[in-house]
């Protein structure tokens, strides 16, 4: 069985918009709470070179494409300092949730439109949204899980006691080193738990737009 160029092509030109909007509403987010290292660093831009990880950004997701699994990934972190934002430990998580929630509202639009444009299925078109939803559902889903260095650790480390912090901090010293051990150990279990989320959006948008 060949490989689909087009197909690629469209989830690689999905993959940087979606996710280069991720790591500029992060920068933006920590601008807007008082942190300005985003934009000294050149990162509160919606350049996707400057946000591109190249494991996390090329090779994980579309070799996810490849083999038909659910599409996750991630892009270079925006640097802000969460001593800097205001509203302390919370105004971190807001920065942090910045990135999926662009993500999640991303595929919200991209599945509505679908279904009101009622583009023809197999068409270009279809190809595109499709891509825009399940793509932008995976990173979601993928980065609010409450692993460091993940957006949703930051959600949990407001919450956690400081026994877990401590732990936390260990583990996001290891950043995509630990991501990619996850996901070389855990990948079966891992894209399970993408799935079954995944599906759980959709059957949310589904209910939304009544399709």
């Amino acid at each position: 069985m060949g490989i689909d160029i087009p197909l690629l092509l469209i989830v690689l030109g999905v993959i940087l918009f979606s996710m280069t909007l991720h790591e500029a509403m992060h920068g933006f987010v920590a601008y807007w709470l008082g942190d300005d290292t985003a934009k000294r660093e050149g990162r509160l831009t919606l350049n996707p070179i400057k946000h591109i990880d190249p494991f996390l950004t090329i090779i994980l997701p579309l070799g996810l494409a490849l083999v038909g699994g659910p599409i996750f990934g991630g892009a270079k972190p925006v640097p802000f300092r969460p001593d800097q934002v205001k509203g302390g430990d919370w105004g971190a998580a807001l920065v942090a949730l910045g990135g999926p929630l662009t993500n999640l509202f991303i595929a919200f639009i991209a599945f509505g439109i679908w279904v009101v444009s009622d583009v023809p299925p197999g068409s270009i078109a279809t190809t595109i949204f499709s891509a825009l939803v399940s793509v932008n559902l995976g990173f979601f889903v993928f980065n609010m899980l409450p692993i460091p260095p993940l957006d949703g650790s930051r959600v949990l480390y407001a919450l956690a006691p400081e026994f877990v912090r401590t732990g936390m901090r260990a583990i996001e010293q290891f950043g995509i080193i630990f991501i990619l051990i996850l996901v070389l150990l855990a990948g079966s279990l891992l894209g399970a738990y993408m799935s079954e989320a995944i599906h759980f959006f959709l059957l949310l948008f589904q209910t939304i737009f009544r399709v």
